[in-house]
């Protein structure tokens, strides 16, 4: 085995699992999962069939990650925050075949308790803040905080809040350089 798993841990036959992943206890990883080298699953994680995980990929706590869902390398899902897959759910009703996708580009992180509502994609190293509600696309880099979300600044790649006073930006933390506007922010 390339992968250690927990005595607790549950991964289904035919789960493909990196090399140097760590899931922890009572996680779940279903048989269609398909997860990249690198990446720790905490307590209680669920990763169901339909999901594609990058590598170094870092999962908290008490996250499921349902169908349809795809995160890229170097994603990190903070605590008990929250992916759906279809947006008008009834227990009565099968919508199995509404699923909607959901990507999160590289680098991204999502915060703490944080809901990403199915259908969006978010963008590379954007940050979801801790309680945001995501019911729309959003922009690389971009800072999203509330509910609904919104973009309050933006994010380095390192993790540092960039400053928004000049169109080109230079972390204070790594020194890598920006070009800023109002809607888009990229690497120079």
């Amino acid at each position: 085995m390339t992968y250690h798993a927990h005595e607790t841990a549950l991964v289904d036959e035919g789960a493909q699992i990196g090399e140097a992943t760590r899931i922890w206890h009572w996680a779940h990883i279903c048989s269609g999962a398909r997860i990249g080298e690198r990446c720790s699953f905490g307590q209680n994680v669920f990763v169901g069939n339909d999901v594609l995980i990058g590598n170094n990929v870092k999962v908290q706590n008490n996250v499921s990650i349902y169908d349809a869902v795809t995160l890229e390398d170097d994603v990190f899902c903070g605590p008990s925050m929250v992916f759906t897959n279809v947006n008008n759910p009834r227990s009565a009703v099968s919508r199995k075949h509404e699923y909607r996708r959901t990507l999160v580009r590289r680098g991204a992180s999502i915060g703490a308790n944080a809901t990403i509502v199915c259908g969006h994609e978010i963008g590379e190293y954007a940050f979801i803040g801790a309680g945001a509600v995501v019911t729309r696309d959003v922009p690389a880099y971009a800072l999203m905080v509330g509910t609904p979300a919104r973009r309050i600044g933006w994010m380095c790649r390192c993790g540092e809040r960039l400053s928004t006073a000049e169109s080109v930006s230079i972390c204070t933390e790594c020194n890598s350089r920006y070009q800023i506007s109002d809607s888009f922010c990229e690497p120079l």
